[in-house]
């Protein structure tokens, strides 16, 4: 589509089209949900950098990287930092979450639905929630991997704050990121003691823009902002419901493959991710070769561990558009022949049926 001024009646009607495509993705009503101008780290520093007021005390994660990174965001913002702890690759446990929530008492808690340096899915949202809400914490959610991919319910699981990225299950370029507040977390911003240190992710001012003022506050990226208004239409074309499905079906082919072949998963069942798909790299094997291997020759791009996974697991995308039967059982086909050439047994043959079986019972 042609460039238009970010002023542009035609433009407005398509922020309009975004804002609501966006909150049927996210399944709330919230009125204040957008798009930040950036990638899925800003959307993120936008929640920390608005909630969290010099002297705030939040409660963040240590069983992933991007726990950490909530961490980093809070203290830049002047939060006292405080933890609640589980092993990387392992959900928080609620007792613990209620426990360190009790003892701390802070003003915001924040926690990461999909993990996507470990490839776990935290679990009981809803329990999290209760318990933060019970203290007068607001909750923000680390939704990047699971946007438009696995349930998730903003609204029925009062999560007060969710962000998200427009790459991974949405399959839209990355720079325009979906970020949704509740009106009590609206409310904490508003009511600031002190202005938001960031002013270009101030989402007091963007409400002039993004509002029914529609004045102007930044240069909003008009083509991503194309590409993720088509991104959600597909998402609403299929039906949430039947995507998060869809996710869970052909994603669980693949670990049935990964598994058939003889290679094991990170996380146990109960949190297992369908969108990231965390596997084991077998003793021996470089897991740099491999994924080297499966890009140059085959196209394929997978990732490797981070922080304390680094060079302990494949991190293996079914996100969005790519979660495809026929990509899973090219995936299954490359992985097992790289990790063969690089000196693991694995038998390949058994893991495209095992993947087929499964598919073939929907």
């Amino acid at each position: 589509m042609p460039l238009i001024g970010h002023l542009d009646p035609a433009f407005l009607e398509i922020m309009n089209d975004v804002q609501r495509l966006l909150r049927y993705a996210f399944r709330t009503e919230n009125r204040w949900t957008i798009p930040v101008s950036g990638t899925g780290s800003a959307a993120m520093e936008a929640a920390f950098a608005n909630l969290v007021e010099p002297g705030d005390t939040v409660l963040v994660p240590t069983n992933g990287y991007f726990g950490s990174r909530m961490e980093s965001m809070a203290r830049r913002a002047g939060g006292e930092v405080v933890q609640v702890h589980a092993p990387w690759g392992r959900p928080l446990d609620p007792d613990d979450v209620e426990a360190a929530l009790q003892k701390h008492r802070p003003a915001v808690f924040g926690f990461v639905h999909a993990e996507t340096s470990t490839g776990a899915l935290q679990p009981d949202v809803p329990v999290l929630t209760a318990a933060a809400h019970d203290v007068g914490a607001l909750v923000i959610a680390d939704t990047v991997t699971s946007l438009g991919g696995v349930e998730l319910r903003v609204d029925e699981w009062n999560i007060d704050v969710a962000y998200s990225g427009g790459q991974k299950c949405l399959s839209c370029p990355p720079g325009a990121s979906p970020l949704t507040l509740s009106d009590g977390a609206f409310a904490k911003i508003r009511d600031r003691s002190q202005p938001t240190r960031s002013w270009y992710l101030d989402v007091g001012l963007l409400e002039s823009y993004w509002g029914e003022e529609r004045s102007y506050h930044h240069t909003a990226p008009i083509s991503n902002i194309y590409a993720l208004r088509e991104a959600l239409r597909l998402v609403a074309e299929e039906g949430i419901e039947e995507r998060w499905a869809r996710h869970l079906r052909v994603a669980g082919a693949l670990k049935a493959g990964v598994r058939a072949m003889g290679l094991e998963m990170l996380p146990e069942d109960a949190w297992w991710l369908p969108s990231l798909n965390a596997v084991r790299v077998p003793e021996g094997v470089d897991a740099k070769a491999v994924t080297r291997r499966l890009l140059g020759e085959h196209g394929i791009e997978i990732a490797g561990g981070l922080g304390d996974l680094a060079g302990k697991i494949f991190r293996i995308g079914c996100m969005g558009h790519a979660c495809r039967p026929r990509n899973v059982l090219l995936l299954l086909t490359a992985l097992g022949e790289a990790v063969q050439r690089e000196g693991a047994t694995v038998d390949v043959a058994a893991g495209l049926a095992a993947a087929g079986d499964a598919l073939s019972r929907d």
